[in-house]
């Protein structure tokens, strides 16, 4: 892969990562809010509240995920190990990692570890 190519998939990680940050630091405003507002809510305004709560940290859950494969991504960036699979050592297609940057497997790879069989 050449470095223009490398440096357009530098790009598209550090803005997706940004992104989440931005979205985990607005949740936590969220949450922030939200709880100074329950002193005056009646119960069905409570129980939507503790609903939101639950899949905001489902999110943040997710997204942390998330920001720790798009950093693992740049690492491998760094080491000149971008593109390639963890698992087998072939190339990633570049219509994979156009849709998703992060990628660590192959297509292949992806398939047997969706299915537990690739630890």
């Amino acid at each position: 892969m050449d470095k223009k190519q490398l440096e357009k998939y530098r790009k598209k990680l550090s803005e997706k990562r940004n992104e989440l940050v931005a979205e985990f630091k607005k949740n936590v405003n969220y949450q922030k809010e939200s709880a100074a507002d329950e002193g005056t809510q009646d119960l069905a305004d409570k129980a939507t509240m503790a609903y939101n709560k639950e899949f905001i940290f489902s999110l943040t859950d997710a997204e942390r995920d998330l920001v720790q494969l798009i950093d693992e991504s740049l690492t491998r960036l760094e080491q000149g190990e971008f593109g390639v699979c963890s698992s087998c050592s072939n190339d990633i297609k570049n219509t994979r990692l156009e849709a998703i940057p992060w990628a660590k497997y192959c297509l292949n790879c992806q398939e047997l570890q969706e299915q537990g069989l690739l630890e």
